[in-house]
């Protein structure tokens, strides 16, 4: 799937022509430069690797210097490969947010926020025992019982319990474009995409 990397801005809403407000997201897509071209010749597959959001060249290492020397471009922070472009192209070509168009329906990939050690009442939607503790003392949000008795005498795998949680990668699909900014290299989305504010996302046609 062609795509582009981009950076979450956040979320606003918009009215459409029937007055209904629509939750959006607006995401600062590209300019994208092509910093290697797969070829089926040398690398088996045909693909695209593309790189955004510059970086300084004594922030890089001298291997990832000399790599995006060859394409004529700075060090970028974010290098991600794309494939089923339609158009062709070269070594250093830069890819903008024209690439997308209004009405069209992609699907954003991203990494979720973390938010560290959660207990089961916000990780998994446990209820805790509402209220009557039944004469226990500072039990209101605790998992209860997690195994069975002399057999199995053991804690099956995959149990619901406390542990981090977020930090995942997640992908949301078939969000509508609701408006293309070229000037400003800015794509508005319908609903909401994964990660915080200036994270990094991956948006597919």
């Amino acid at each position: 799937m062609s795509g582009l990397i981009g950076k979450k801005i956040g979320m606003t809403s918009i009215f459409d022509e029937n007055g209904k407000n629509i939750p959006c997201t607006v995401i600062e897509a590209g300019p994208c430069v092509v910093t290697q071209v797969r070829t089926n010749e040398v690398d088996g597959y045909e693909a695209l690797q593309l790189g955004f959001d510059d970086k300084a060249e004594k922030r890089a290492s001298k291997a990832a210097n000399g790599h995006f020397k060859k394409a004529g471009t700075s060090p970028k922070y974010k290098v991600v490969e794309f494939q089923g472009f339609e158009e062709e192209y070269k070594l250093g070509d830069s890819i903008t947010v024209d690439h997308f168009e209004e009405g069209e329906f992609v699907d954003v990939a991203g990494t979720s926020k973390g938010k560290g050690f959660q207990g089961v009442v916000k990780r998994h939607g446990f209820a805790g025992v509402g209220q009557a503790t039944h004469g226990q003392h500072n039990r209101l949000r605790a998992p209860g019982s997690i195994g069975a008795a002399s057999y199995p005498a053991r804690v099956f795998k995959g149990m619901r319990m406390a542990g981090r949680m977020g930090g995942d990668k997640v992908k949301v699909q078939n969000l509508r474009v609701l408006k293309v900014v070229p000037e400003k290299n800015l794509i508005v989305v319908k609903g909401c995409v994964p990660g915080h504010k200036n994270a990094y996302v991956i948006i597919q046609k």
